[in-house]
């Protein structure tokens, strides 16, 4: 039980893509106190958690509503994923764009978007949480995701709590670098997840 649960807790986790965050959030909070910054990291994690406990615990009636089979989602979260990974690898202008868009957010109102949403919860996230939730096979189960859930939170929150001192050890070129390797993590979960749609929808 320990293993799946650090399984699920990884999965989440760099779902999270936390140094393409730890980025963004080092670009945008750069004029923010240390109080601010500490009231936007706890937004964040809050907004974080309760959009991430919607799709989890809700997606399996979004399936049913729309007539979606589970390894169709499959199929179709994991391309969403790898593509996502893809633009990690390349690297893009996204934090550029953000701190260009800076003068938009008053202060800490960035917190909950586009932070939170769609940065940390972005569509790889909200399909891997779907397929977890579809998966969930009773309260054991649901219990062990949930708290995977919110132990990839609270990492987050850590990561973020510890970010000017995460940008001094490893300069602005290791925070660039970082991302794109997330990036390989997260293609390698999202071809495991076609894989594994394509298996299931031909039964093999």
């Amino acid at each position: 039980m320990i293993e799946q649960f650090f399984s699920l807790y990884l999965k989440i986790f760099f779902m999270m893509t936390p140094f393409f965050v730890l980025s963004l959030f080092l670009t945008m909070s750069k004029n923010l106190t240390k109080p601010e910054k500490k009231q936007v990291i706890l937004k964040l994690s809050i907004a974080v958690m309760v959009a991430g406990l919607v799709f989890l615990l809700f997606g399996k009636y979004i399936f049913s509503l729309f007539g979606i089979t589970l390894d169709a989602f499959k199929i179709g979260a994991g391309t969403v994923l790898f593509l996502s990974a893809l633009d990690m690898i390349r690297g893009g202008n996204d934090v550029e764009n953000s701190e260009a868009r800076g003068s938009d957010f008053s202060r800490n109102d960035f917190a909950v978007v586009p932070l939170a949403i769609p940065s940390v919860v972005g569509p790889g996230m909200i399909g891997i949480l779907m397929v977890m939730g579809a998966e969930m096979s009773g309260p054991v189960d649901t219990v062990l995701v949930i708290f995977s859930l919110l132990a990839a939170v609270l990492s987050l929150a850590g990561v973020l709590f510890i970010s000017n001192k995460l940008q001094h050890l490893m300069g602005k070129q290791g925070l660039e670098i970082l991302p794109k390797i997330t990036g390989l993590f997260v293609s390698a979960i999202g071809a495991q997840i076609i894989f594994s749609g394509i298996q299931g929808f031909f039964n093999l």
